[in-house]
């Protein structure tokens, strides 16, 4: 299945399902395994493998966070599901694919640039008519060998420590207002990384949950300040909307793109790092 771009219709999957280095994943979360299985067992695109983001695409150490798995856990939990650098891999969940971005995110981040996402997720493969097949489908593991990705690296809270002042960075808050002004409190301190933009992730989906228009992306990004020769670091709370938001920058033509994955759950609890908040600010004044 050759994909030209990171997003495919239910049509074009639809047409699709039977090719064999076609890899259909179901990355939807219901609030921990065992509800997202059960939901998935309930329906799901036919041929789809289940994949629970927690188990499946972050490392066994989530402590702080939910950062993406080394290059050695990765090979083995993507080998796990059937990954291999021959197959296309194509991803959905609900609720915008938010979930489902994690999955091109840790794939991008391991050299894997065959993947893409249903656009609008199972919400319109159902809207659009499609069926859904019951049950479990079981992966095939196979043999995945990360490599070295020049498009996405990651990147650490160290460096984004040593980079504030660079103009060359900018750094993209895909939260909500709440939390991005501290008035929503989800680690030790509220607020945001200094100088960081507000860009909620969600206001890049449309009304059905599909993607807006790469165009509308673009002039909400310009809107923002942010401009394609910059480099561009997202972050949330916990890495998973930064990666949707990160996925949408490079659908709107943005080359450089990172995802701060430790994210706020990691920068708001570490108490050495600075912190910009709405309380901060009135305080000063």
């Amino acid at each position: 299945m050759a994909i030209s771009a990171p997003l495919v219709s239910s049509g074009e999957l639809s047409a699709h399902l039977r090719d064999e280095e076609l890899l259909v994943c179901d990355c939807r979360f219901a609030g921990d395994a065992e509800t997202s299985r059960a939901t998935y067992d309930r329906g799901h695109v036919p041929g789809a493998i289940h994949v629970y983001w927690l188990e499946d695409l972050s490392a066994a150490d989530t402590t702080v966070t939910t950062l993406l798995p080394d290059a050695k856990e990765a090979a083995r939990k993507l080998g796990r599901l059937g990954v291999t650098h021959r197959r296309t891999v194509v991803a959905y969940s609900d609720g915008g694919n938010l979930y489902a971005s994690r999955l091109w995110h840790v794939l991008a981040a391991s050299g894997h640039d065959r993947v893409a996402l249903l656009d609008g997720g199972i919400e319109k493969w159902v809207a659009d008519g499609w069926p859904l097949e019951r049950g479990t489908v079981d992966p095939v593991a196979a043999r995945f060998e990360p490599r070295q990705s020049d498009s996405m690296r990651g990147i650490g809270a160290e460096e984004i420590l040593e980079r504030l002042g660079d103009s060359e960075l900018r750094l993209v808050d895909a939260r909500g207002p709440a939390e991005f002004s501290g008035e929503q409190l989800r680690s030790a301190r509220g607020g945001h990384i200094p100088g960081a933009i507000l860009w909620p992730w969600e206001e890049n989906l449309n009304p059905d949950g599909t993607m807006r228009d790469p165009a509308e992306i673009r002039a909400r990004a310009e809107a923002a300040g942010l401009s394609p020769e910059q480099e561009l670091v997202t972050y949330c709370q916990g890495g998973v909307r930064a990666a949707h938001a990160a996925l949408a920058l490079r659908i709107a033509g943005y080359p450089r793109v990172r995802v701060y994955d430790g994210s706020w759950a990691e920068w708001g609890n570490h108490p050495a790092l600075p912190i910009e908040s709405a309380a901060a600010t009135a305080a000063a004044a």
